[in-house]
């Protein structure tokens, strides 16, 4: 199936690592021209290069951009309209917030959670709408977590904000559709990255219980008996933003093995 994203100008905030660089790689593969982002730039350089080489793509570049500050998602887009003149696809995604139950989070955490996780996401819209609207076309994919359907045990930062992305992608395509831009949202489930390792060994520091105890019971809750990879989500995020997707808007997806039993 020819995805059709070759050439496409491409953003991936947080694309540096785990998720975020999974699904830049995979674009790249396709032959579009990628920009990554992130605060540190080291790992910015490191991933560019790795996914220069392992595609054999050579238009990827990268922004250092901090997700909670305003300006920096400006220059961010301005910078990708520099380089490309237009803006095809944007993938919003950020870091997870911190874990911990209600009586663990100051204001400052909940502030600090909401300007990574909600405000992020409308702010970078919110950039690249003009940029959409000219062509009359454009994909948006937003990365929440399958805390959008059903909540996780001590993550009450995601469980408060990740369910408000799917509500602004499910009013987003009321409002976006008559310029053809479709935004959806997908929701990761337990898939290998460095953050469920760490919200793993949280667990187990927390129950008393060994890190591989924490692993084997979470793989045991899933009907396909694993962890899902990076590269499997990434799947997902391509699909929804490439030419194959010419008519699903404002739908919410989870990549979870089967994993979360809600309809």
């Amino acid at each position: 199936m020819d995805l059709q994203l070759n050439g496409k100008s491409v953003i991936v905030p947080a694309g540096s690592n785990g998720l975020g660089k999974a699904m830049a790689k995979r674009f790249a593969s396709e032959g579009a021209r990628v920009v990554i982002a992130s605060r540190n730039e080291e790992n910015l350089k490191s991933a560019k290069a790795e996914i220069s080489s392992e595609t054999g793509n050579h238009h990827v570049d990268y922004v250092i951009c901090n997700l909670t500050k305003s300006e920096d998602i400006k220059n961010l887009v301005l910078r990708v309209e520099e380089l490309h003149g237009s803006i095809d696809v944007l993938v919003n995604n950020t870091g997870g917030p911190p874990a911990g139950d209600f009586d663990s989070m100051s204001d400052e955490d909940w502030q600090y959670a909401f300007e990574l996780n909600v405000l992020s996401f409308v702010r970078t819209i919110r950039a690249v709408l003009p940029s959409m609207r000219r062509k009359r076309a454009g994909h948006i994919v937003n990365i929440a977590s399958s805390s959008m359907k059903q909540p996780i045990d001590n993550l009450i930062l995601s469980n408060t904000f990740r369910p408000g992305i799917a509500g602004l992608s499910k009013s987003l395509s009321q409002e976006l559709g008559q310029d053809n831009i479709l935004i959806n949202t997908i929701g990761p489930g337990r898939i290998a990255t460095d953050r469920v390792a760490h919200l793993d060994q949280s667990i187990a520091e927390k129950t008393g219980q060994s890190y591989e105890e924490v692993r084997r019971g979470a793989e045991q809750a899933i009907p396909l008996g694993r962890l899902g990879t990076p590269e499997e989500f990434a799947k997902m995020a391509i699909f929804l933003c490439s030419g194959a997707n010419t008519y699903i808007t404002g739908q919410s997806f989870l990549v979870d093995g089967g994993m979360i039993k809600t309809i």
